[in-house]
This record gives structure tokens, sequence and C-alpha cells, in this order.
């Protein structure tokens, strides 16, 4: 799958990665709210990998990850991913994760639009859930601006760096993606 935006190109993740997405998730910014840890390797970063393209080439797929590139210069700027839940429910997952030196350029609403109308429009999705650290508040203003609605807060949930964060839990659902994009 390839989408192109105004600035993103937004494709299906590969191995040919590796090396960019195991420098990503080895940035503490990007570590800060993760609960997955730095990876202690790259073949640590190959399991995780090895398990994204999995979900994508089940059939039918149980799920989604994009890499995020600039589409002037070809940079990798970041990961995407879209978790499928039961057919019958129509739901998935968002997230995403970015470089820290292409943060506040807007990459990241552009490629949420994108990937929101991929599962509103080609995959016909009721709705879609994220969630983000209570005090992650540039992944907040993110989800608020595509029209994600808080819908609540876990309390001591994410397990990050030997503490529990609290997480807003957020949706937002076709007829909300319609209505916004009128």
């Amino acid at each position: 799958m390839k989408y192109r935006t105004q600035r993103l190109l937004i494709s299906s993740i590969s191995l040919d990665y590796i090396n960019e997405v195991h420098q990503l998730h080895s940035l503490p910014e990007v570590d800060r709210f993760n609960t997955l840890g730095i990876p202690a390797s790259v073949d640590v970063t190959k399991k995780i990998m090895l398990q994204w393209l999995e979900i994508q080439e089940a059939d039918p797929a149980t799920g989604y990850v994009f890499s995020v590139k600039l589409i002037d210069t070809n940079e990798f700027i970041g990961v995407a991913g879209l978790n499928l839940g039961k057919p019958n429910y129509r739901i998935g997952e968002i997230w995403y994760k970015l470089d820290p030196r292409h943060w506040n350029k807007g990459y990241a609403s552009e490629a949420l639009a994108e990937i929101l109308k991929m599962c509103f429009i080609k995959l016909k999705l009721h709705r879609i859930e994220a969630g983000c650290a209570v005090d992650n508040t540039a992944s907040i203003k993110v989800l608020e601006k595509a029209g994600f609605v808080r819908e609540g807060r876990k309390r001591a949930i994410l397990p990050v760096r030997g503490e529990w964060m609290d997480n807003y839990f957020y949706a937002i659902l076709d007829n909300d993606y319609n209505n916004l994009n009128k």
C-alpha cells in the first residue's frame, strides 16, 4: 500500500527500514511514552518488525504498519500503524511515532489524516481508536485536531521505564469523520 499527501509518502513497512526503525526507537525523546522501551539491539527491532509484517500479510490482514517519508528528500521520518479488530466490529486502533527532528511541522497530522481516509473510505471502518499518555500533549493535539474525541482516562495502565502512566483514550467514528470532511 502506498499513499501520498502533499509532503509525505506513506507506504507499507518492510525490513529495508530496519536501521531507520531501530534508530527511531532508540531515541530517548521517542521512548518517553513508549511501552516497549528502547530495543536492546537491531535483532530485537527485527523481531518487532517481523510481527508488523505478519499482521499485514495475514489473510485477511489484521493490521498495517507504514513507513513515513518526506516526498522532497525521500527521508524516513517515522512509522504509523493500524491494528484491526474483529471484522464485525469494523474497528481499528492507530498509532504513530516520528523522529523528533520532524516534530511540530504538521507531519503527524498529515499522516494521520491520510490513514484515517484509508480507514473510513477504503476499509469502511466504523470506529478508530487511539490512546496516549496524559502527559503527551503533542499527541493529544494531533488526535484532537483530527477530530478524535477523548472518551476516558485509565489510571496507571502504561508501563513505561519502570513506572505506571495514565492514558487517555480517544476515538473517531465514521459519521464524525464524514461530518468533518464534507
